[in-house]
């Protein structure tokens, strides 16, 4: 079974890179019952959640202004500061994707992600333009996991069967989403153990 895995797709956010809003609004908004109110209220996550599905920033930006107007300066800083919101490349999991590419296992990349700050990451972490033979972005597609529709995006722009692959994410619901379309899947939780899973996969690592 573990010898018909023969490439790699991964997860971006929290996978390879850390993203979490609490970055940046921790300084910006010290008072946390306020910060936890713009987030789960101004800003919420399923308001960046549309960005991922292929909104432009700038009509997420104006749509909240409209109804907040009294918080324009965090409100902007969602997307002018986005950069202060990462924490950082996953180490471990880039220094296992190096090595995965240097044994010549291709590797794939599906990711919830806005396609401008998508390039704006690339520029941060150039690992990410020259990893993969190809990254389905959410916001490319108007597609966002766990859709089984942006998996199938993966396969047949690729050539790809599901059953050869592993997917990592550290999501569940996207884990059993594509565990549900016939691929392979790990929930990313410690780097060490994802080493382990994908050696015990045949993977050489």
């Amino acid at each position: 079974m573990s010898a018909s895995v023969t490439a790699v797709v991964f997860d971006i956010g929290n996978v390879l890179i850390l993203w979490d809003p609490e970055n940046l609004y921790n300084e910006m908004i010290p008072d946390a019952s306020e910060r936890e109110y713009f987030l789960s209220e101004v800003c919420p996550y399923e308001w960046n959640l549309e960005q991922d599905r292929g909104r432009p920033w700038d009509e997420a930006i104006s749509e909240r202004l409209e109804k907040f107007p009294q918080y324009e300066e965090w409100i902007k800083a969602y997307y002018e500061r986005w950069e202060e919101m990462l924490g950082g490349a996953v180490e471990a999991n880039v220094a296992l994707l190096k090595d995965l590419k240097e044994k010549g296992v291709p590797l794939y990349a599906i990711t919830n992600f806005s396609v401008e700050k998508f390039e704006e990451a690339k520029r941060i972490f150039p690992f990410l333009a020259d990893s993969f033979i190809d990254t389905v972005i959410s916001g490319e597609e108007n597609l966002l996991k766990p859709d089984v529709a942006i998996y199938n995006i993966l396969f047949e722009r690729n050539g790809l069967n599901p059953s050869d692959l592993v997917f990592i994410d550290d999501t569940p619901k996207n884990v059993v989403a594509a565990q549900d379309i016939g691929m392979k899947a790990l929930h990313f939780s410690q780097a060490d153990k994802l080493r382990s899973e994908l050696k015990q996969l045949g993977l050489p690592l």
